[in-house]
């Protein structure tokens, strides 16, 4: 692979911010890829403080700043049109934004103990957030004929796990939405995929545990490789699937990489099961 295979592309990031979070690990790979990256975040302070880190590798122009909550629909239409206007054009959306109920809730509640206003912020941000972004942003990539849509999902096991609700739930319908995109943009240059870690990252979004090894945890290195393949011209190809990032293996030629790593993003095993009218 080029040293720089995303000279010259642009891309939006949400949830960028966080000292210790996903986010800030693929723009940093992005941006050491050649790209030049809009970061979006609700939290000023992050993200001042991480783009700075990031222009220290990248240079000045390599990163702006949105200060955006992707769960409102204005800003996400705000934050495409400040990307065009700082940075020329967007070439790839990284839907990544997502957080917890662990500010309304306890720790693993069940469904029935989750205040009805935690579920709405949770879907308004991991999944409504997505959808906004990519609706704000698709008719800019179709236009060229070429883009890239990334959401960060979750690992299968965490969308149905007791005690997971709302963040599981919300994480699936993301999934879902990824696939029906994927579907829509078939044949028009713009692709739809997920990206995983494959299990529990050391982020801020895991509740705090003393007794915790983190460093036994996926770190968030992990997305840097497959999201900047995934964002390339290089994965032309490659639409509706998702690839769990603890198995992307560089070692590996492509197609068993891509093998290893990758299956169909939500769950066509289960469709063609609904009888539709006249058939």
């Amino acid at each position: 692979m080029m040293d720089r295979p995303l000279q010259g592309k642009n891309a939006i990031v949400t949830g960028a911010a966080s000292p210790i979070g996903i986010g800030r690990a693929m723009t940093v790979a992005l941006v050491r890829a050649g790209a030049r990256v809009s970061m979006v975040d609700v939290n000023r302070e992050w993200l001042d403080q991480t783009a700075n880190d990031i222009r220290e590798i990248g240079g000045d122009d390599s990163v702006i700043t949105v200060l955006a909550d992707v769960s409102n629909p204005e800003d996400a239409e705000e934050a495409v049109a400040r990307t065009i206007e700082g940075l020329g054009a967007v070439h790839i959306l990284l839907n990544n934004a997502g957080i917890t109920a662990r500010s309304y809730a306890p720790d693993r509640a069940r469904f029935w103990e989750i205040p009805p206003e935690a579920w709405n912020k949770v879907v308004s941000v991991n999944l409504s957030g997505p959808f906004y972004m990519a609706r704000a942003v698709v008719s800019h990539m179709l236009a060229q004929q070429w883009g890239r849509i990334i959401g960060v999902t979750t690992s299968m096991d965490t969308m149905y796990r007791p005690g997971g609700t709302p963040y599981g739930p919300s994480k699936a319908g993301h999934e879902a939405l990824i696939a029906t995109m994927a579907g829509e943009l078939e044949g028009t240059g713009v692709t739809a995929n997920v990206l995983v870690p494959g299990g529990a990252t050391n982020t801020n979004i895991l509740a705090e545990d003393p007794t915790r090894d983190n460093s036994a945890l996926i770190q968030p290195e992990v997305m840097q490789a497959p999201v900047v393949w995934l964002a390339s011209e290089e994965s032309n190809h490659i639409n509706g699937r998702r690839f769990i990032a603890h198995n992307w293996d560089e070692s590996l030629p492509l197609e068993e990489r891509l093998e290893k790593a990758g299956a169909p993003a939500a769950w066509p095993q289960l469709g063609r099961q609904a009888r539709s009218p006249g058939r």
